[in-house]
C-alpha cells in the first residue's frame, strides 16, 4: 500500500514538473506572407484592373453621348431639349448604380476568398500544433497583441509561414 501511494505521488509530482510546450505567430506576417493570399491578391487586383477599364469605357461612352445629346438638345424645343436631358440623368443614375453594384460584388467575393484564406491559416496553425506536441500557440498582431512577450525560439512565425507555403505549393 506505501509503495503504491509513493508511485502516485512520484508520478503527480513529475506530471506537474512537466511545462506545457507553448508557441506564437506574428499573424500579421503569417497571412501577409502566404502565397495564397498573395495569389487572391494579384487574382482580384486583374479583376479590379478590368472593372476600371470597364467603367472608364462606360465612362467615355456616355460623355460622347452627352456632347452628343446637348447638341441636339440645343436645336430643339425647350420641352423636347428637357426630355432629352431627363433621359440622361436616368441613365447616368441607372450606370452609376450597376457599377457600384459590380464593385460591391468584387469587394465581396474578396473579402470572401480572405476569410477563406484565414480559416485555412487558422486550420494549418491548429493541425501544426497538434502534430509538434504544442499545448498552446498563440497569435498576436500590432492591432491585438496577445503576447507581449515570447522568447526567440517560441516565435514560430516562420516556421509556420514556411511550413503553410510549403503544403500550399504542393496542391
Amino acid at each position: 500500500m506505501k509503495h503504491i501511494f509513493y508511485v502516485v505521488v512520484v508520478s503527480l509530482v513529475f506530471v506537474s514538473c512537466q511545462q506545457n510546450k507553448i508557441g506564437f505567430i506574428d499573424n500579421g506576417t503569417v497571412i501577409n506572407g502566404f502565397q495564397k493570399k498573395k495569389d487572391v491578391e494579384a487574382k482580384f487586383q486583374s479583376k479590379e484592373e478590368a472593372f476600371r477599364k470597364k467603367a472608364d469605357s462606360i465612362s467615355k461612352a456616355f460623355e460622347l453621348e452627352v456632347k452628343e445629346t446637348q447638341t441636339t438638345a440645343r436645336k430643339s424645343s425647350q420641352v423636347k431639349a428637357q426630355e432629352l436631358m431627363s433621359g440622361l440623368q436616368q441613365k447616368q443614375q441607372m450606370l452609376q448604380q450597376q457599377m457600384q453594384f459590380e464593385q460591391q460584388q468584387l469587394t465581396q467575393a474578396f473579402q470572401a476568398e480572405i476569410d477563406s484564406v484565414i480559416v485555412d491559416v487558422k486550420a494549418f496553425v491548429k493541425e501544426y500544433g497538434k502534430k509538434n506536441g504544442y499545448n498552446f500557440v498563440f497569435g498576436t498582431s500590432e492591432n491585438a497583441a496577445s503576447v507581449l512577450y515570447g522568447e526567440e525560439q517560441a516565435d514560430l512565425t516562420e516556421i509556420i509561414l514556411n511550413a503553410l507555403n510549403e503544403d500550399y505549393n504542393k496542391e
